[in-house]
């Protein structure tokens, strides 16, 4: 007789595994998961332990939500990792860069909890979408695109992102996922602007990064092209960034792609610019 090796209890310690086991209909095998899981898919929240994330994994409270298997991803402290392996479970761990990655973290997953014919139509889903954006935007202008993920310091977006600007007909400037200064983004010049700051939600102040980092006379400011996209809909590697591909979309080319939920546009431009521009 077979023995069934499917876990049955999943301790998720990244928001990316807790969307990708919901989109496959199996969110009920989650024990326990994070804040952040529950932020970004709200139904994991009722009736499981939430418990410390992949940066500051606790083995006691892994321990206590008696998982056959533990899903993390980077980025994690080397001592979170300890204190995963700590706890005795399987551990699987994910490092997606690009959207090809993360359509192959779909597929192991829903390996793992056997729904890999879901998995292929989710991933499928995913491409379809990405594909039927890119067709529209083909002919269009590629405007300048600036993607940061963190503030302080300036870093840029991951290579996911790059990959749906570019989809959305944007052409995203500088290197994804590495430390910009703001003079170099200046000199880069970009059309627009997107803010999507880790664990920030859509409250990144856009006045205030462009007023103190003498950015008013960018384009992308002058213009009021300056955009804050909700951080799961970028920063999450899984099926939420097709929400946030329609938001770079209306970002980008806002003629052609209605404005969805889950992004913001500056709204204090005139007092933005001229406060530059009595400081210099």
């Amino acid at each position: 007789m077979a023995t069934d090796h499917t876990p049955r209890r999943i301790v998720s310690l990244q928001p990316s595994a807790t969307v990708i086991l919901a989109c496959l209909g199996q969110l009920d095998r989650v024990a326990a998961c994070t804040k952040y899981c529950a932020d970004v898919c709200p139904e994991a929240a009722h009736g499981r332990a939430i418990i410390a994330d992949s940066w500051t994994a606790n083995s006691a409270e892994i321990v206590a939500a008696h998982p056959d298997l533990v899903i993390a991803a980077v980025p994690y402290q080397e001592r979170a990792v300890s204190e995963i392996l700590k706890s005795g479970a399987r551990f699987l761990g994910l490092a997606p860069k690009e959207l090809a990655d993360i359509f192959t973290d779909i597929a192991t997953i829903a390996g793992v909890v056997s729904a890999s014919e879901r998995g292929q139509h989710v991933i499928r889903d995913m491409q379809q979408q990405i594909e039927s954006i890119r067709k529209k935007t083909r002919s269009l202008a590629r405007p300048k695109v600036f993607c940061e993920e963190w503030g302080k310091p300036v870093i840029s977006s991951q290579p996911w992102v790059a990959e749906l600007v570019e989809a959305a007909g944007g052409q995203f400037i500088g290197e994804p996922g590495v430390q910009r200064s703001p003079e170099s983004v200046l000199a880069d010049d970009p059309d627009i602007l997107v803010a999507a700051w880790c664990g920030a939600g859509d409250r990144v102040p856009l006045e205030k990064i462009v007023r103190d980092r003498g950015w008013g006379e960018m384009t992308a400011a002058r213009r009021g092209r300056v955009y804050c996209v909700r951080d799961e809909l970028l920063n999450t590697p899984a099926p939420t960034l097709l929400a946030g591909l329609h938001a770079l979309a209306a970002a980008i080319h806002p003629e052609h792609f209605p404005s969805p939920s889950g992004i913001r546009r500056i709204t204090e431009l005139r007092s933005t610019a001229r406060e530059h521009r009595s400081r210099v």
